[in-house]
């Protein structure tokens, strides 16, 4: 099913097929609503991990959850990254965003790396995706 997904939100199918996320990546990132932070991404070992903040749950009476999470209490794991933020990472085929990648020597298969270069605005949704030692700075 999320592969299928995947395929949907991809710009191409060739895309989607070529992103993985290598065993020895390890970044952390903040999943914010204006200053709400609502949970955490994290990638380890080769999994992707989604986990909604204790901020977030004691404020569910006024906000939905994410579409996929529905559950607040739930750690989320996947060896794929989920289509909410699939959807963050640019078309690879774009003219600007491969001078970029190659100018910033980004690993074009590593789907952290894309996401933590371009994953922090999406016009798909009003969340912000902010790695986490950027978080610690402000």
């Amino acid at each position: 099913m999320v592969s299928i997904l995947r395929k949907l939100f991809a710009k191409n199918a060739d895309e989607s097929d070529a992103l993985e996320l290598p065993k020895n990546e390890e970044q952390t990132f903040s999943l914010k609503l204006k200053d709400i932070e609502v949970g955490e991404l994290n990638c380890k070992n080769g999994q992707w991990i989604f986990y909604y903040s204790d901020e977030f749950k004691s404020l569910s009476n006024n906000y939905f959850p994410i579409v996929g999470f529905n559950d607040l209490n739930k750690v989320y794991k996947s060896d794929t990254l989920w289509p909410f933020f699939l959807v963050r990472i640019p078309g690879l085929r774009q003219p600007h965003v491969r001078k970029l990648i190659d100018k910033e020597g980004i690993d074009i298969k590593n789907e952290a790396q894309l996401l933590s270069r371009f994953g922090k605005v999406s016009i798909a949704n009003p969340y912000t995706l902010i790695k986490k030692e950027e978080v610690e700075l402000v």
